[in-house]
């Protein structure tokens, strides 16, 4: 009998944005775990794995094979969207990468998002950078949140294609328009932490022998905006 596949909490959050019977593409798979998760628990899924490294792309096929799921996950070796064919998928999920990375992978591979319907991201640093793709590339972010483990605060992204009927602010592309409208005890505690590191940064900034007048100036704005939305902690908590 095979057994259910275990992954992390932050995965199977990740996982449930899926819409049911998804068609979907995991760009980074690494061993394919969310994938497999999702094609165990919904029968009519498919997916296909993508890595770029040769190393995780076998782990990727050894873990398919394990779980007997070759039918529905197609595993494949390249870099970003390469390795799907235009109108191939719906959804793409890409989970555990910088900000930064990821959207060069979307930018890279834009021509293939004609028939995506949902992107599912969950970048580990650099959040921002993904909402400013999302907004000026037809997706609206229509679900964000704030996953906490082992320590460490993940931010899911979920667009939907469609524009967007008006501007993101510079607060918002920062903390996340729906985050920022329903803040979580999770949102309180990751920047209440980032707020500690941002002015660790500026002290150090400070003691630098070349004077760093403008990046000081750009981490005070943001430790500004920090205080601001930490404010009203006390009567707008929401678990």
């Amino acid at each position: 009998m095979i057994q259910p596949i275990t992954i992390s909490d932050r995965l199977k959050r990740v996982a449930s944005y899926l819409p049911a019977g998804s068609h979907f593409a995991d760009i980074g798979s690494d061993h394919a775990y969310l994938p497999c998760f999702v094609c165990q628990h919904d029968e009519k899924a498919k997916a296909i794995a993508g890595e770029v490294v040769e190393g995780p792309y076998k782990s990727a096929r050894a873990t398919v094979k394990v779980y007997q799921l070759h039918d529905v996950i197609d595993v494949r070796l390249g870099d970003g969207l390469s390795i799907i064919e235009k109108d191939e998928v719906k959804q793409i999920v890409i989970a555990g990468m910088g900000g930064k990375l990821i959207t060069s992978i979307l930018q890279q591979g834009n021509d293939k998002l004609e028939s995506v319907e949902r992107l599912i991201i969950q970048p580990n640093v650099d959040a921002k950078a993904v909402r400013n793709w999302t907004y000026h590339h037809g997706y609206k972010i229509v679900q964000e949140e704030i996953v906490e483990e082992n320590g460490h605060f993940y931010e899911i992204i979920v667009a939907d294609k469609g524009e967007t009927n008006r501007k993101l602010s510079e607060q918002e592309i920062m903390f996340g328009p729906l985050l920022l409208a329903n803040k979580s005890s999770a949102f309180y505690h990751k920047w209440k932490s980032e707020q500690r590191k941002i002015q660790f940064v500026m002290n150090q900034l400070e003691l630098a022998s070349v004077p760093q007048t403008e990046k000081l100036a750009r981490f005070n704005n943001e430790l500004s905006w920090v205080k601001e939305v930490l404010q009203d902690e006390g009567d707008n908590y929401k678990s």
